[in-house]
C-alpha cells in the first residue's frame, strides 16, 4: 500500500508540474491565431544587420512589432505604398508597438535606427 502510495504522489506532482506547461502553451497558440508575419528586409545598412531583430506582424487592423535585441531609439513609420504617412514615432527599444490601422490597404513599414540604418516591410490591411 505505501509503494501505491508513492506512485499515486509521483503522479499527481508529475501531472501538476506538466499542467502549466499545456495551459501556456495553448494560451500562446490562441493569441498567435490570426497573425501573418511581416518580413523585415534591409534598406540601407552601414553596420552589421540588425534586421532579424526586427519582429512585426498583422492581425486585422493591429499590427505589433517586437524588438529582440536593444537597437537604441529607432524612428518606425507607416505608409501607404503611394508614400503617405499615417503614423511615425520613435521608439526605445527593446520596447516594442502596438497600433491600430483604420483603413484597409496596403502599407509599408520603416524602421530607421540611429545609425542611419533602414529596414522595411510590406503588409496589407484586410477587414
Amino acid at each position: 500500500m505505501q509503494k501505491f502510495n508513492y506512485y499515486l504522489k509521483q503522479m499527481i506532482l508529475l501531472i501538476g508540474f506538466l499542467m502549466p506547461t499545456v495551459w501556456c502553451n495553448a494560451i500562446h497558440l490562441d493569441i498567435a491565431d490570426g497573425l501573418s508575419g511581416i518580413t523585415i528586409k534591409e534598406s540601407k545598412t552601414q553596420g552589421a544587420p540588425k534586421g532579424s531583430t526586427i519582429h512585426a506582424a498583422i492581425n486585422g487592423h493591429t499590427l505589433m512589432v517586437t524588438f529582440t535585441e536593444n537597437l537604441g531609439e529607432v524612428v518606425v513609420e507607416i505608409s501607404t505604398v503611394t508614400g503617405v504617412t499615417v503614423e511615425s514615432q520613435w521608439i526605445i527599444t527593446p520596447n516594442g508597438l502596438q497600433t491600430y490601422i483604420s483603413q484597409t490597404g496596403d502599407y509599408v513599414i520603416t524602421f530607421t535606427l540611429s545609425n542611419g540604418d533602414e529596414y522595411y516591410g510590406e503588409f496589407t490591411v484586410t477587414d
